[in-house]
C-alpha cells in the first residue's frame, strides 16, 4: 500500500484551488495546512502538495519527461466519471483526449483524463463495471 506522494507545485494558490475542487468527491479530506503546503488524506494515504523553491521554478514540469507521469484515482462508478468530468469542466479544467473520452485509456478502460495545475495529467476512472453500450472506438 502506498503510505504517501509529495508533489512540488510551482503555484500552491492554484494547486489548492484544483485540487479542493477534484479529491473530496473522490473520498480525500483535507489533512495537514501550513505556510508552504497542504495535503489530502484518503485512508492511511495522503498526498502533500508543497511550493516548489523559487530557485527551482525556471525548469517546467512535463510528464512526458523521467519522472511522474500521472496520478489515477479510483471513481465509484462510470456516473462518478461522468459528474467529475462535468465539475472539473465547469472548474475551468482541461480535458485531455476529448475525441476518445471517456474510453481514451482503451475499450474496456472508463476514464476521464485532464490536465492539472503544473500540467500533471491526473486519470479518474471506474473499474469493474460491464459496459452494455456500443462504443465509439
Amino acid at each position: 500500500m502506498l503510505h504517501h506522494i509529495e508533489l512540488n507545485v510551482s503555484n500552491l494558490a492554484e494547486s489548492k484551488s484544483f485540487y479542493t475542487e477534484l479529491l473530496p468527491p473522490l473520498g480525500y479530506t483535507l489533512f495537514q495546512e501550513w505556510g508552504n503546503g497542504f495535503s489530502y488524506k484518503s485512508g492511511p494515504t495522503y498526498i502533500v502538495f508543497v511550493q516548489t523553491d523559487e530557485r527551482f521554478l525556471q525548469t517546467p514540469y512535463h510528464r512526458k519527461e523521467t519522472g511522474l507521469n500521472h496520478l489515477a484515482f479510483y471513481a465509484d462508478s462510470r456516473a462518478q466519471v461522468d459528474e467529475m468530468t462535468k465539475k472539473m469542466r465547469q472548474w475551468g479544467a482541461r480535458v485531455l483526449y476529448e475525441d476518445l473520452h471517456p474510453y481514451a485509456g482503451g475499450p474496456d478502460t472508463y476514464a476521464v483524463f485532464l490536465e492539472g495545475p503544473d500540467r500533471l495529467k491526473i486519470e479518474i476512472v471506474a473499474t469493474g463495471e460491464v459496459d452494455t453500450h456500443t462504443r465509439k472506438t
